[in-house]
C-alpha cells in the first residue's frame, strides 16, 4: 500500500469481498525532501506511509513496513548504469517484478498469505490454459505494459482488484469509505528521484556521463555541443540547445565517442528493433515467425509487426508493418495478442 488512492481502493475491495487483508508499505530509504512547487507526490515519503497507516486503521487491518532498501538501491545503480551508455531504462518493469512481486510476494508467502494484491490497472484473465496480464478496462490507466515480466507461477498468486474498474470509479468508493487520500494527486515521476528530474540521479551516481561531447547529423556534421550523453534519451526533441529550421530529435546516443546524433521528424520512421532479454509469459517460446501488437512504450499506440525468434537465445527481431517512432533502446517493447501480454523484452538495437 502506497499511501495512494488505488492500493487503498484494492485493499478496501478486498476487504468487502470477505478476504483478511494485510496491508504493507515498502520502505525504500529514498528521501522525498522538500517538495518543490507544483511536485507531485511521491509513493515513498513518510507522508504517504502515514496515509497508508490511516487507511488500514479505518478498514480495520494490520499494517506493516517492510524495508526494500537494498533492492531499490539496486534499481537505482541499474537505472545510472543506462543512462550512462546511452540507454534509456523503464525502472517500473524491474521494481514490479523484482520487488513489488519478488520480495513483497516472499513476505506475503511467509506472513501465510494467499496471494499478493496491488493497486495496478490492469488485469489477470486465462489464456490457452495458464494465467497471463492483460490490459486494464480503463485504457487510459492500463499498466500491463510495464508488468510484461510476471508468468503463470507469478499471476498464481497475484490479483488487481481495479483491473475491472476506472479511475474514476476508484476515486468514487474512496470517497464513500471515507479515505482521506480520495482526491489525493498521482505521482507521475520517477519515485526514487525526488527533484522530479532523472539527471540529478545519474550525475551524482555517474558523473562521467556528464563529460562533454558533440550533437551531429546523420552524416556526423557537428551541429552543436552537450553536457553529457546522460541528459538524453532516443525521440527527445525539447533542450536540444539547437537552431534549426526543422524540429530535430535524438535518433542514437553513442557513449563511447559521446555523440547524440540528430534527425528531422521525415528521417525518423525505423523498420527493424532487435530485442534482448526477452521473457515469454503467456506462450510458450515460438518457434516459427508470427504476427503480434506492440507497444514500445507505456501508454504507446500498439503497433503491428512480424514476431521472428532469433538463434541467440532470450532474443528476436521486431518487423514493423509501417515506420516506428520512437524505437529507444533499453526501453521495452511489449507484445499483445489482443488484450493479452505475450511477453516482452528490451529493446537492444534499431535500424
Amino acid at each position: 500500500m502506497s499511501g495512494g488512492v488505488d492500493s487503498s481502493v484494492a485493499a478496501l475491495l478486498l476487504e468487502r469481498a470477505g478476504h483478511e487483508v494485510v496491508g504493507i508499505h515498502l520502505r525504500t530509504g529514498v528521501k522525498a525532501g522538500p517538495e518543490l512547487p507544483g511536485a507531485r507526490p511521491r509513493c515513498c515519503g513518510t507522508g504517504e506511509a502515514e496515509d497508508a497507516r490511516r487507511v488500514c486503521a479505518r478498514l480495520q487491518i494490520p499494517f506493516y513496513v517492510q524495508n526494500t532498501e537494498t533492492e531499490f538501491a539496486g534499481l537505482m545503480e541499474a537505472f545510472a548504469d543506462a543512462y550512462a551508455a546511452g540507454r534509456t531504462p523503464n525502472p517500473c518493469i524491474a521494481c514490479n517484478s523484482r520487488i513489488k512481486f519478488g520480495a513483497l510476494l516472499a513476505r506475503a508467502r511467509a506472513l501465510g498469505a494467499d496471494a499478493v494484491a496491488t493497486g495496478h490497472y490492469a488485469r489477470r484473465v486465462e489464456h490457452r490454459g495458464r494465467w497471463a496480464v492483460a490490459r486494464a478496462r480503463d485504457a487510459r490507466k492500463d499498466q500491463s505494459y510495464v508488468l510484461y515480466e510476471l508468468g503463470p507461477e507469478e499471476l498464481e498468486a497475484i490479483r488487481f482488484p481495479l483491473g475491472e474498474l476506472e479511475k474514476s470509479e476508484v476515486r468514487a468508493l474512496a470517497r464513500e469509505a471515507g479515505f482521506g487520500v480520495a482526491d489525493k494527486r498521482e505521482s507521475q515521476e520517477i519515485c526514487f528521484v525526488p527533484s522530479g528530474n532523472y539527471r540529478d540521479l545519474v550525475r551524482s551516481r555517474r558523473p562521467d556521463a556528464f563529460r562533454p561531447g558533440e550533437i551531429v547529423d546523420g552524416s556526423g556534421r557537428v551541429l552543436g555541443a552537450h553536457d553529457g550523453v546522460g541528459g538524453f534519451t532516443v525521440g527527445q526533441r525539447k533542450g536540444l540547445g539547437l537552431s534549426s529550421a526543422k524540429p530535430l530529435f535524438v535518433t542514437r546516443i553513442d557513449f563511447r565517442t559521446r555523440e547524440v546524433v540528430v534527425a528531422p521528424r521525415e528521417e525518423l520512421g525505423l523498420r527493424e528493433a532487435q530485442l534482448e532479454a526477452v521473457r515469454w509469459t503467456a506462450i510458450d517460446p515460438p518457434a516459427e515467425p508470427f504476427e503480434a501488437d506492440v507497444r514500445l512504450r507505456y501508454q504507446a499506440q500498439p503497433l503491428r509487426a512480424v514476431v521472428e525468434p532469433l538463434a541467440e537465445r532470450g532474443r528476436i527481431r521486431l518487423r514493423f508493418e509501417n515506420p516506428a517512432w520512437p524505437v529507444t533502446p533499453g526501453q521495452a517493447a511489449v507484445l499483445y495478442d489482443d488484450d493479452v501480454v505475450l511477453g516482452g523484452g528490451r529493446i537492444r538495437a534499431c535500424s
